[in-house]
């Protein structure tokens, strides 16, 4: 697979990335990759975990044709910056830099441009095609949410709250933590944060991010959306409810195609059994779901 390894500017950060472009002589349309939260690098990878999500459809665009950019974010792989100072406004900024970037590649045709956008990623780029942004032919939502970060993280707690192992919950139990109050804590302990950087339970957090997520609701800039959406998410996933599916679709009415792969978790792997965050480290070694990848690569062609 022909890729070229760059750099761009951002906010006084430099950023590095890597376009893939098939090898053809005329201008392909592009697609700009937005990985999720947390310091991922151009492939989607945490350094504990290997997701691979950005890189298996970058391989996916590619075999259809498609040019693409994924990039390191700030303070991971190749990148400037520090992840942990990083607030949520400075990632639509990075990929208001990275378009821009993709839209003057050579060999990259200027209008059939589209943003894909995993999770944080989702977010990131609802805000972004709202905003002060040359027009794109289109966004794919892959995990998206359609309520405010608060919303987001209060349900998450709960999820999570279903999928602790046994023994871990008859502890809580018995010595009666209230997890979910707990975290609200936590979640007001940020809020009232003035740094970058805050200590919750002795762990170094990104506060701004934080603040800012939980003040941000997707929903007015979804509104303003022109651009036709594909918003796709699984039935299983229990970091972004899947119903808000539901919201995006009624919003914004013929111009979404939405999509709910029912055995399909947060990470784009199919999950056997009740969804579970604990079987993460075993679901990462089968590759990203080809549904997944099958429905992206063939709305974009309708596109």
């Amino acid at each position: 697979m022909p890729e070229t390894d760059i750099t761009f500017r951002s906010a006084g950060a430099t950023l590095a990335g890597t376009i893939t472009r098939p090898h053809v002589d005329r201008s392909v349309p592009g697609v700009l990759i937005l990985a999720g939260s947390g310091p991922l690098d151009r492939d989607g990878n945490h350094r504990r975990l290997r997701l691979d999500i950005s890189r298996q459809l970058a391989v996916a665009l590619h075999d259809a044709g498609l040019a693409s950019l994924r990039y390191d974010k700030r303070g991971a792989g190749a990148s400037s910056g520090t992840f942990l100072a990083t607030g949520l406004h400075d990632n639509v900024a990075d990929a208001r830099a990275a378009l821009g970037t993709l839209r003057a590649r050579p060999g990259v045709d200027p209008d059939r441009l589209f943003v894909l956008g995993h999770s944080e990623g989702a977010v990131v780029t609802i805000a972004l095609l709202a905003g002060d942004t040359p027009p794109v032919a289109g966004a794919v939502l892959l995990s998206p949410t359609a309520r405010s970060g608060a919303e987001v993280l209060r349900w998450q707690a709960d999820q999570v709250a279903h999928d602790l192992p046994a023994p871990v919950g008859a502890v809580l139990r018995l010595l009666r933590v209230d997890l979910r109050a707990r975290v609200a804590r936590n979640h007001e302990r940020l809020r009232a944060s003035t740094g970058d950087v805050a200590r919750l339970g002795g762990v170094r957090v990104n506060a701004r991010w934080f603040r800012e997520f939980m003040a941000h609701d997707p929903t007015p800039d979804l509104a303003r959306l022109g651009v036709p959406v594909l918003a796709l998410a699984g039935g299983k996933d229990l970091q972004a409810p899947p119903q808000d599916l539901d919201v995006i679709g009624t919003m914004l009415g013929d111009r979404a195609r939405t999509v709910l792969i029912d055995d399909l978790s947060h990470i784009l792997r199919s999950q056997p059994g009740p969804p579970t965050l604990r079987s993460y480290r075993r679901d990462v070694v089968r590759p990203v779901d080809t549904r997944v990848l099958t429905a992206v690569v063939d709305w974009l062609g309708q596109h």
